[in-house]
């Protein structure tokens, strides 16, 4: 052994040896027992298979399968040395440190103080807990919480398991990375951003939060907008955190046709709630991208909205919650592409809702008390005929096994306060009022100015339904039921049924603000104040057989229903707001009373009967099916006596034998399901309306196909057969990428442009000055009512989904389409950077939104 070195071999309790030897050999600031009084995070625990003290040199060494635990940090390598007289520990050798966090430092040399807290590391690689990482050639280290990373690189992807040499999907490569923990914060100089390698972004310097911080004040990711109204546009968001609890976020938008567009967000937790509140605004620089009023809102300098909402938990089981939203103008959101949580689209109308409630429930009862406001969206809703809705009161509570009695006792409560200024009609016969819209309109009420084609601008008994009534309505509704199961011996079920509802109605048409809205002919103009009370009993009967094959199990259950009611009373006086949407169906062939609100509550005498199957077929094999008919045994037939909008009539129920109900579903394995509905004429079986799908998911491919057709119900104002089919595909064709697809097609649209046509014609030729000469639209029955296109891809550490939507509206009577929109939209989301997002129209046409021509 050369002079001045002593080599000490590991015996069994190799840890045991080293960290008892080890304050001999002068190892003191590595030694476990250097301080037998020190709290045990600062001890250290050694273990190598042998230690070399080298006296000439001053130093120690552990070598081999060295492991080292210190102040929570572990310390691995193949040799470790430590110089006494520097005070510096050089490790080698798959060396790796692993913080008290989880963070794993890995590198092919380290050389450090000896608390390990400061140094430098070659070869660099870093994994933090939430697995991101970083690597570099070189890193240094100080004050335990700095790291300079040169030429460093910084991603949130994992390696590919197959070839961990290939670069990740996307990573940031800097000059220089300065990771200060103390402040959260990663800077970057001289940055580009990679993907698969190849960079496709430069950026001098940019920073943001590590991965521990969920709140820091900031910039966040910035947002794209081009609109050929706005102009090309940038919004950068600045977030500040003001406390652990409540922030501010300040969204500045540069708009190179408007200007700036202004943008805030305060949101504020508490102990039993939270709330925000939104608000954006916008001096508009060039006012003729816009129509004047009311087609669009070119008349306005400034233009915004505000919004709020929240919840707040009062105790246990009472809570306060509100969603309130007002824009200057129908059009705002839409034009500003301005995103609100309280907008409403449908195929057919695009409004935003307000709503205020105070919500309680318990183990056996519940209450809700609310107020809507809702503001059309739409160039062809009126304001003043949309209902300021308030309160509306819900209240139900159900007493189980209630003595004597037995069963379940419900007691509910309804009241509905509602004020309209202007009555809503529709036309029995629809015209052409969406398609030969003149310019203009009416300035004072914001009505556009219709067609005299339209056959419903000024109430006509003959002509118009009453979709909303002039003036204030108000109804109380109280019920008290009763129901109790009872199985005999042999297994039949019934169901005793008992009930008692009493209504009063008080109504307050105004009938002289507007002449277009005369509804004297419907209701007195004085108040009128009625009531009307709805005693039922009933019975239903079941009788489920059971039998076991060897193929299945089967339940055949035959079903009866009898309810015997007096004559519904006054349904030509009620001011039907809640109870305009009656399908007759599957769902609803047992229920008692078949309106949907209410307004309406179905009389007289009826049996309700239908047949019942359901079948398994091993573990993921099963099937369903209930076909059924409802009977008006006495009375009045409350689906024959229509009220102002004719409820009821068309409806399948106002014939004395309904029309057949009939529901299927068929999953023959997992995977595929099948289902079909339908309602059946009674007496030749023609299909009245059918709703039929099919869905098939199998691990990369996910398809689902739908069809749809109602016959006309020219009593309701529906002339026309509606008839769609819709195809939806979604295919995984490689690891992490999908593509998506979807299309809708008006199948019987083609047959209504044609009698469209006709009737345009007709005007024209009485009228050649007003209006264009229509082309005949020589269209098949595939006509597309919508389609979209994606590709998406996503994995750990990115998503990014690229998309084409285009919905195609009704086609003019000149052959063009009008109302089609056209978007691209873009979303790219790297994990723990940001998002960028962005959306596109292209060339859209669409009429309505209340941008002028010249700027589509």
């Amino acid at each position: 052994m050369a002079s001045g070195v002593r080599r000490i071999r590991r015996l069994a309790a190799a840890t045991a040896l080293v960290t008892t030897l080890a304050p001999v050999l002068g190892w003191t600031s590595l030694a476990y027992a250097q301080a037998p009084t020190g709290k045990p995070g600062e001890r250290m625990v050694v273990d190598a298979r042998e230690l070399v003290y080298d006296k000439d040199n001053n130093t120690v060494s552990a070598v081999g399968d060295v492991q080292i635990l210190y102040q929570g940090r572990t310390i691995e390598a193949d040799r470790v040395v430590y110089d006494r007289q520097s005070k510096r520990v050089v490790a080698t050798g798959n060396a790796r440190i692993t913080e008290s966090n989880g963070t794993v430092i890995t590198g092919d040399r380290f050389n450090l103080t000896d608390d390990f807290r400061d140094g430098f590391i070659d070869s660099l690689r870093v994994v933090n807990t939430d697995k991101t990482r970083f690597s570099a050639p070189r890193a240094e280290r100080t004050d335990g919480e700095v790291f300079v990373f040169d030429k460093g690189i910084y991603t949130a992807c994992e390696p590919c398991v197959d070839q961990p040499e290939r670069p990740p999907f996307w990573q940031v490569r800097a000059a220089r990375i300065i990771h200060k923990k103390s402040e959260q914060m990663i800077y970057y100089e001289d940055a580009r951003i990679e993907f698969a390698g190849v960079p496709i972004a430069y950026i001098p310097y940019m920073s943001g939060p590590d991965a521990t911080v969920k709140r820091k004040t900031g910039f966040l990711a910035p947002k794209f907008i081009n609109t050929a109204a706005l102009g090309y546009g940038v919004g950068l968001p600045y977030f500040i955190n003001l406390a652990p609890n409540y922030d501010l976020t300040l969204t500045p938008t540069y708009l190179s046709r408007q200007g700036f567009l202004g943008q805030a967000e305060w949101r504020h937790r508490f102990v039993n709630g939270s709330y925000n509140i939104r608000a954006a605004g916008i001096f508009q620089q060039d006012k003729d991208a816009y129509l004047k009023s009311p087609l669009g809102a070119g008349d306005d300098t400034f233009r915004g909205s505000i919004e709020t909402s929240g919840k707040v938990f009062l105790n246990p089981r009472w809570t306060f919650n509100w969603d309130v939203a007002g824009a200057t103008d129908r059009y705002f959101f839409k034009n500003y592409r301005i995103r609100s949580e309280s907008l409403t689209t449908t195929s057919y109308l695009q409004e935003s809702t307000s709503t205020v409630a105070l919500n309680g429930q318990s183990a056996d009862a519940w209450f809700d008390m609310r107020g809507y406001y809702f503001q059309p969206l739409t160039y062809y809703d009126w304001q003043k005929q949309q209902p300021i809705v308030a309160p509306v009161v819900d209240y139900n509570k159900r007493i189980h096994k209630p003595s004597m009695i037995g069963g379940e006792l419900s007691f509910t409560v309804n009241i509905t306060n509602l004020t309209r200024e202007a009555a809503s009609f529709k036309s029995l016969t629809p015209g052409n009022q969406d398609y030969l819209v003149k310019s203009g309109g009416d300035a004072a009420t914001g009505r556009p100015a219709y067609s005299l084609f339209d056959g419903c601008i000024v109430y006509d008994k003959s002509k118009c339904l009453v979709t909303g009534m002039a003036g204030t309505i108000a109804r109380a509704t109280a019920e008290v039921d009763w129901r109790r199961n009872i199985v005999d011996p042999i297994g039949q079920v019934w169901t005793p049924y008992a009930s008692l509802r009493a209504d009063l109605f008080s109504i307050n048409p105004n009938t002289t603000k507007y002449a277009n809205a005369n509804v004297t002919t419907i209701a007195d103009a004085s108040d009128e104040v009625f009531g009307r009370a709805m005693p039922a009993v009933g019975l239903m009967y079941r009788f489920p057989f059971i039998a076991s094959t060897s193929w299945g199990t089967h339940i055949l259950e035959p079903v009866a229903q009898v309810v015997a009611r007096p004559n519904e009373t006054n349904s030509l006086r009620v001011a039907n707001e809640d109870s305009q949407s009656l399908v007759f169906d599957d769902t609803n062939l047992f229920e008692w009373n078949k309106f949907s609100g209410y307004d309406r509550v179905e009389g007289g005498s009826r049996a309700n009967v239908g047949l019942r199957y359901s079948g398994t077929f091993g573990t993921e094999s099963y099937a369903n099916l209930l076909v059924g008919q409802s009977y008006h045994l006495g009375g009045r037939n409350s689906y024959t006596s229509g009220d102002l909008v004719n409820v009821g009539l068309n409806s399948g129920l106002d014939t004395r034998r309904s029309d057949y109900v009939a529901k299927a579903q068929y999953q023959p394995f997992k995977g595929l399901l099948l289902q079909a509905g339908g309602r059946f004429n009674e007496s030749n079986f023609e299909a009245q309306r059918i709703d039929a799908s099919a869905a098939f998911s199998y691990k990369f491919l996910s398809t689902s196909v739908a069809y749809g057709r109602y016959e006309p119900q020219p009593d309701l104002g529906i002339t026309r057969r509606r008839e769609g089919l819709s195809i939806t595909q979604s295919v995984s064709f490689a690891q992490y990428w999908s593509v998506r697809g979807s299309v809708l097609f008006d199948l019987d649209k083609y047959k209504y442009d044609r009698e469209r046509y006709r009737d345009a014609l007709a005007l024209y030729q009485s009228n050649p000055g007003a209006y264009t000469n229509p082309i005949y639209p020589n269209t098949g029955p595939f006509q597309t009512a919508s389609t979209s296109v994606g590709l998406r891809y996503q994995d750990e550490c990115t998503i990014f989904d690229i998309s084409y939507n285009q919905s195609y509206a009704d086609r003019a009577v000149n052959g063009a389409r009008t109302n089609d929109t056209r978007t691209v939209m873009f979303r790219l989301e790297l994990r723990t950077l940001g998002e960028i997002s962005y959306s596109q129209n292209l060339g859209s046409s669409s009429a309505g939104d209340g941008v002028s021509s010249s700027s589509r």
